[in-house]
C-alpha cells in the first residue's frame, strides 16, 4: 500500500491544479446549461443594443430630446432591492431558518412583479412623448429591449415562485423542512437562481446606463 500511494505521488501533473478542462467538467450540468443560457442572452442584447446605437446615431436626432420614462429609474432601484433581498436568502438557507427563506423568496417575487410594472409603466410613459412600438425605429428598439428583459425577469420569477411554493410547504412539518434544508439540489436550485438574477439584474444596469446616455 505504502508504494502504490508513493507511485500515485510521483506520477507526471501529481499535485498540480486542475485544468480549465477538468474544473468544466466538474460543473452540474444544470449550472452549465444555465451559463450558456447567459451566454446566448447576453450576445442577443448586444446585438439589438449594437443595432439600437446605430439607428440612434443615423437618425440624427439629438439627445435629451425627450425626457427618459422616470418609471425606469425607479425600476432599476426596485431591482437592485431584489438582488440585495435574494441574496440575504443563501445566508438564510445555511441557518436553517426555512421560514424566514420563504420569505425572503416571497418578498424578491414581489419586488420583481413591481419591477415589471414600472416597466409597462414606462412604456405608457413613452406613449405619452409621442414615441411608439411602430413608428421611429430608435423608440421601436427601447419597447423592444426593455420587453425582452422583463421576459427573461419572468423566467427567473418562475423558478423562484417555484422554490418559494417548496420552501412554505417544507416549513409546516419539522421532517419535511429538515429534508429541504439538506437537500442537495434545493442548495443548487438556490444557488442558480441567484446567479441568473444577478445577472438579469447587472444585465437591465448595463441597459439603462445605455438609455440613459443615448436617449
Amino acid at each position: 500500500m505504502m508504494n502504490s500511494d508513493k507511485e500515485r505521488k510521483d506520477k507526471v501533473g501529481a499535485g498540480r491544479p486542475p485544468s480549465a478542462f477538468a474544473r468544466i467538467e466538474r460543473v452540474p450540468p444544470l449550472l452549465m446549461l444555465l451559463y450558456l443560457a447567459m451566454v446566448g442572452i447576453t450576445v442577443l442584447f448586444v446585438i439589438l443594443v449594437a443595432a439600437y446605437i446605430q439607428t440612434r446615431t443615423l437618425s440624427g436626432m439629438p439627445t435629451g430630446a425627450h425626457p427618459l420614462p422616470r418609471y425606469f429609474s425607479l425600476s432599476t432601484i426596485v431591482l437592485l432591492i431584489s438582488s440585495y433581498t435574494l441574496s440575504q436568502a443563501q445566508r438564510i438557507y445555511r441557518s436553517d431558518d426555512i421560514r424566514n427563506l420563504s420569505r425572503c423568496l416571497g418578498a424578491t417575487l414581489l419586488l420583481g412583479s413591481i419591477f415589471s410594472g414600472l416597466q409597462v409603466l414606462g412604456w405608457r410613459e413613452l406613449m405619452n412623448q409621442g414615441i411608439f412600438f411602430v413608428g421611429e425605429a430608435s423608440g421601436t428598439y427601447i419597447y423592444l429591449i426593455s420587453a425582452l428583459h422583463v421576459a427573461h425577469l419572468l423566467g427567473g420569477m418562475l423558478l423562484l415562485l417555484a422554490l418559494m411554493l417548496r420552501s412554505m410547504h417544507a416549513s409546516r412539518d419539522a421532517v419535511r423542512s429538515l429534508v429541504f434544508i439538506r437537500d442537495p439540489y434545493r442548495h443548487r436550485q438556490l444557488r442558480m437562481l441567484n446567479i441568473y438574477w444577478h445577472f438579469i439584474d447587472a444585465l437591465w444596469v448595463a441597459l439603462f446606463a445605455i438609455f440613459l446616455f443615448l436617449y
